[in-house]
């Protein structure tokens, strides 16, 4: 069984670019002057570009020596992940305690003016209430 090794995309892409670059030349023989100097200066445009985008194509590799630390590549590193992790489960907790502190102490100050006012409790349940809040309200301003 023998396999044969295909030639490197850029090898093709070069092999296409000569076959059609020829093609093209053995056609400008043809056609008007004024014409052939349009496409040679488009040619010369694309090949242009070309060597930019060629030049933005190549980049040389980056390969780190054994001497540098990997992300999660010790405890430190897990504890230094892990760590951001937890202060915000810690902030969630103390802020959801202190809220429930701030409701009891409302309620609780709500409490003490009801029990400490002239009125008794019930009066803030009458129907009548209401009414006299309502009337009573202008006159007092």
């Amino acid at each position: 069984m023998t396999t044969t090794l295909s030639p490197a995309p850029a090898a093709t892409e070069e092999e296409f670019g000569r076959r059609v670059a020829a093609r093209l030349s053995a056609g400008a023989l043809d056609i008007p002057h004024d014409i052939g100097e349009r496409l040679r200066a488009a040619r010369m445009q694309a090949l242009g570009r070309r060597k930019v985008v060629r030049q933005f194509r190549t980049a040389p590799a980056v390969v780190s020596g054994g001497s540098t630390v990997a992300l999660g590549a010790g405890w430190w590193t897990r504890i230094g992940s892990i760590a951001p992790l937890i202060a915000l489960v810690a902030g969630l907790l103390v802020i959801s305690a202190m809220q429930d502190d701030n409701r009891a102490d409302e309620l609780a100050e709500v409490d003490a003016a009801l029990l400490t006012d002239d009125l008794p409790p019930a009066a803030y349940t009458d129907p009548g209430f209401a009414q006299f809040l309502k009337t009573e309200a202008p006159s007092e301003r």
